[in-house]
């Protein structure tokens, strides 16, 4: 009987060949795939270039969600992203960046931020004023006494001291200071964010009250919208329900009667521009709650360029580098690790564009660190396997016991490095996030890279002894045999 035992089909030389060229095969067309996406005009997967390589605005507006539900808040900061989002986008900003950020869970105070930022735009005084022209738009009922009160002019007694200085004393007594002291205008909760559409109308256009051809501004709620106005004019009837935009009243017509269908009415003298601005604004989008702007970035294109350039330096010293050690160190298999970084940074790189993965120094650092980190799999299964061949065992053999051996190390250090990702993306701002991001997705390519391209490239080598003399010292690493 013979007893040889039979080579899998998997582990003949045809196969290893074969799937070593499938690897190879597949490292030219990513390669190729990125290629034409940097070398070609106009490519249809381009790099995405943040603010700090790209140039731009930063904007960090603080919204005021004081008076807000703590449930809502969420939601509400999600429609404000979308409002500036449209605002943004009108005035041909190309590809903005829109996003809420919260202060960090270990602040003291909570802060809803909406990060802006805008490509390609240096003049942030002029970024400014268009996302400005966002109207916040409340209704609110007026509170008659304390309106008065607080419009009532104070009387004075006036009298002269003995240097010529004129004393002025107020003279309110305490049940006015009380009614002084009330707010006179009461927040009803009917604010933008339920705003459906805004129409340029003249008074007495399909039946609209008012003087004749005056401009007014239609405006219509949502169904939300429209059940709590029809409800706030249900409940206060006979009162005054004035309308503000930015802060500034400007219309506060009495409530007649109930109002259903989530229709109503601005009107302020505008002249027609006016109005016919304010439609446009508010159908750009009325702000659900008030914004500050907190703090501006600029960063110019050439600062940017800059940037830019020294981190691709940066990366390929880096490289240039790692390879050399490998090379030197581990020989053949430091060419095999070598050809493995080749395919880990083109399949990175590709992964940016697809995805696409919006680029920042950060993000660059987190990829040239990424680089360091993309061989260190490689060179766990290196020792674990040098330990084999000098044992007596063959170049094959060595090489799928070093992966047996070093793939729970690997394991582990793979999963705590994307660990850290997840909660610095979790939990940091936009910037650290860039980072976090860039760093998880070449954690997570090194993996394949390290375990399928190594190794099946490895395995496809010629099966060599450690006394094959001058063959062997080519699987050896270090500065002796």
């Amino acid at each position: 009987m013979n007893q040889k035992v039979k080579e899998s089909e998997g582990d003949k030389p045809v196969i290893r060949i074969f799937y070593a060229l499938l690897a190879l095969g597949f490292a030219f067309l990513v390669g190729f795939f990125v290629y034409q996406n940097v070398a070609y005009e106009n490519p249809q997967h381009p790099f995405k270039l943040g603010l700090d390589l790209a140039g731009g605005s930063h904007l960090v507006y603080e919204a005021d969600v004081s008076g807000i539900a703590e449930n809502d808040v969420s939601d509400l900061m999600n429609v404000l992203r979308d409002v500036i989002e449209r605002r943004v986008n009108i005035f041909g900003v190309s590809e903005p960046i829109v996003q809420v950020e919260q202060s960090s869970f270990v602040s003291s105070e909570k802060k809803e931020r909406l990060v802006v930022e805008l490509p390609g735009v240096t003049d942030v005084s002029t970024a400014i004023n268009e996302i400005g022209k966002t109207p916040l738009l409340e209704f609110k009922l007026v509170n008659q006494e304390a309106l008065v009160a607080e419009q009532a002019v104070v009387n004075v007694d006036t009298a002269t001291d003995d240097s010529g200085n004129i004393t002025i004393t107020p003279t309110d007594s305490a049940e006015g200071s009380s009614t002084a002291d009330a707010e006179p205008y009461i927040d009803t909760g009917l604010t933008g964010r339920y705003l459906e559409s805004a129409q340029l109308q003249f008074a007495g256009q399909a039946g609209q009250a008012g003087l004749s051809n005056e401009p007014i501004v239609s405006i219509k709620f949502n169904d939300e919208g429209a059940e709590l106005f029809e409800q706030i004019t249900r409940d206060n009837v006979g009162e005054q329900l004035a309308i503000f935009l930015d802060g500034a009243i400007v219309s506060a017509p009495r409530i007649n009667e109930a109002i259903s269908g989530g229709d109503a009415i601005i009107s302020g003298g505008f002249d027609p521009e006016e109005a016919r601005d304010l439609a446009q604004n508010l159908n750009f989008g009325a702000l659900p709650v008030a914004i500050e702007l907190v703090s501006t970035q600029t960063i110019g294109a050439s600062l940017g360029d800059e940037v830019l350039d020294k981190g691709l330096k940066a990366g390929l010293i880096g490289i240039g580098f790692v390879v050399l050690f490998m090379i030197l160190w581990y020989r053949i298999p430091g060419i095999i690790a070598s050809i493995s970084l080749f395919v880990y940074v083109v399949t990175v790189l590709a992964l940016f564009q697809l995805i696409p993965v919006t680029l920042t120094a950060a993000g660059l650092a987190g990829f040239i660190l990424s680089l360091g980190m993309a061989v260190d799999a490689n060179v766990l299964v290196f020792e674990r396997m040098k330990e084999e061949f000098r044992s007596g065992k063959s170049s094959r053999e060595a090489a799928r016991e070093g992966f047996a051996r070093a793939w729970s190390a690997i394991r582990d250090g793979n999963i705590t490095s994307l660990l850290s990702a997840v909660i610095l993306f979790w939990f940091g701002t936009s910037m650290v996030k860039g980072f976090a991001l860039v760093f998880g997705i070449g954690v997570l390519v090194s993996m394949f890279s390290a375990l399928l391209i190594t190794r099946t490239l490895l395995l496809a080598l010629p099966d060599v002894k450690n006394d094959d003399g001058f063959f062997s010292s080519l699987f050896n690493s270090g500065l002796k045999k």
